[in-house]
């Protein structure tokens, strides 16, 4: 049985021996990343749906299906813009005598990629289509948690990729531990800030460079102005797709004290609008185990044991007690305090706490308190407060008047700030996290070290040069 060293070790031979890699030879490999998605689209849904117990194909097919090819064709449509070398100025005199300098963007050769669970084909591929876009070779490791998805990467790779090109690798967390010690050219994880520290200590004996996707406690403001009604239902949807369990779900509602009843009135308006009922509801799907459910209604009892008030949005009045599926009506959380658990982790499930704030500088207070978010989300109309908000908070990103979608804007930079992540990718953010920039300095044919002064023995031409230098 091949070893994922050994993979490693004929992935960079393989990668060296092929220098340079040139742009048609990453456009094939980008199409049949593609082609492997499409043609086995069926498959990965059945999958999907598989491990999660339930997983809505609909929402399978937009958010893993379609949203792993959208990446690959954003990159093919612009990698002879993103690969050109960039043209750099040089100091005087230098470019009057004839120096030049560039950048040139060089694969770093096999990129590692853990991926997560929760989206375990969309966040499988869209790392690939940044480092393939880039030149290098990949080698993914698929979650445990969703076996029968990853059984489907490993049975159809081979009909689009030589394992030199494209690898997978399966197992649990000693698998896991020993694939982040692999000595990658560059390392890319998504999952959980407590995993992501493990994972950067075992990059580091190699000095592998680690793009790190994080999650964290993403807040979603309603602020002066804001149609509570659209707020709420925008919120609603990022919060109840795929059942809450994303890193950039709102984690939770920062809502104006005297707002907070219609804030709570919106939110139970609009997933009962969505999802009438939810057990029997294929466009609804379930937590991923019965670990995770679990986890989720121990933080309900923590919280309700602290003087939380919960109020379930089962519009169907429907007994999820008595039901063997781990579908999970959506909770919101009234009177939280910050020595509820559900406020200290990420909740990465269909669970909402309501944050009452008097004025917008206690809102992004409580925002500060945290560690930085992944994303932030503002609903308003008052400029200057929005202003406020984005120049007083720091976070991975931020989408306006919507939830999450700044994630899908192939064009933005994607990743965390602080224990949300380090480092980014998708689009050209993407495709230089992947790649090395190469300076380059061609001098001229004059014979500058003389002219600057710069031969011994020293004297005028150097204080001149000197002195020109530092007055900047």
């Amino acid at each position: 049985m091949t070893t994922a060293a050994q993979v490693l070790a004929a992935q960079r031979a393989a990668f060296t021996a092929e220098l340079p890699v040139s742009l048609a030879v990453r456009k094939d490999r980008l199409t049949r990343a593609a082609a492997m998605i499409r043609d086995c689209a069926d498959r990965f849904c059945d999958a999907l749906s598989e491990d999660f117990g339930h997983r809505s194909r609909d929402q399978s097919m937009l958010t893993d299906i379609a949203g792993s090819i959208a990446p690959i064709a954003h990159a093919l449509k612009r990698l002879d813009a993103w690969a050109k070398p960039e043209r750099r100025g040089v100091q005087f005199p230098l470019g009057l005598l004839g120096a030049r300098a560039w950048v040139e963007y060089q694969p770093k050769g096999v990129v590692g990629v853990i991926a997560p669970w929760n989206f375990p084909v969309n966040l499988v591929m869209g790392p690939i289509a940044g480092a393939f876009a880039a030149g290098n070779r990949v080698m993914v490791k698929t979650s445990e948690f969703t076996p029968a998805t990853a059984a489907v990467f490993e049975d159809v790779v081979a009909r689009y990729f030589a394992a030199e090109e494209l690898a997978f690798v399966t197992g649990g967390p000693e698998v896991g531990k020993a694939f982040a010690a692999l000595p990658f050219d560059h390392l890319l994880f998504t999952g959980a800030t407590g995993i992501g520290r493990h994972i950067l200590h075992a990059a580091a004996d190699n000095l592998t460079p680690v793009t790190l996707e994080l999650g964290g406690k993403s807040p979603a403001i309603v602020g002066a102005g804001a149609d509570i009604g659209r707020a709420t239902e925008r919120i609603a949807l990022g919060k109840m797709l795929n059942a809450g369990q994303i890193c950039l779900a709102p984690d939770y509602v920062l809502a104006p004290a005297d707002r907070e009843q219609a804030v709570v009135d919106g939110l139970t308006a609009a997933v009962g609008a969505m999802y009438p009922t939810l057990l029997a509801n294929p466009d609804y799907t379930a937590v991923i185990n019965d670990r995770h459910h679990r986890r989720l209604h121990e933080w309900l009892d923590d919280a309700r044991a602290k003087g939380a008030r919960i109020e379930v949005v089962n519009p169907a009045d429907e007994d999820f007690a008595a039901s063997n599926s781990r579908k999970m009506p959506l909770h919101i959380v009234r009177d939280v305090t910050d020595a509820m658990t559900l406020m200290q982790e990420e909740i990465f499930g269909p669970i909402l706490p309501i944050v009452r704030y008097d004025g917008i500088d206690e809102a992004i207070a409580r925002i500060n308190r945290g560690p930085r978010p992944l994303g932030l989300y503002h609903f308003g109309t008052d400029a200057a407060e929005r202003r406020r908000v984005l120049d007083r908070t720091i976070s991975g990103g931020v989408t306006l008047d919507d939830v999450v979608l700044h994630v899908s804007m192939e064009d933005l930079p994607f990743g965390g700030v602080g224990a949300s992540g380090m480092g980014s990718y998708h689009g050209i953010d993407g495709f230089r996290t992947f790649s090395h920039a190469k300076a380059v300095f061609r001098q001229s044919r004059f014979d500058v070290a003389r002219i600057a002064g710069l031969k011994p023995p020293y004297g005028k031409a150097l204080a001149a040069t000197i002195r020109r230098q530092v007055k900047g």
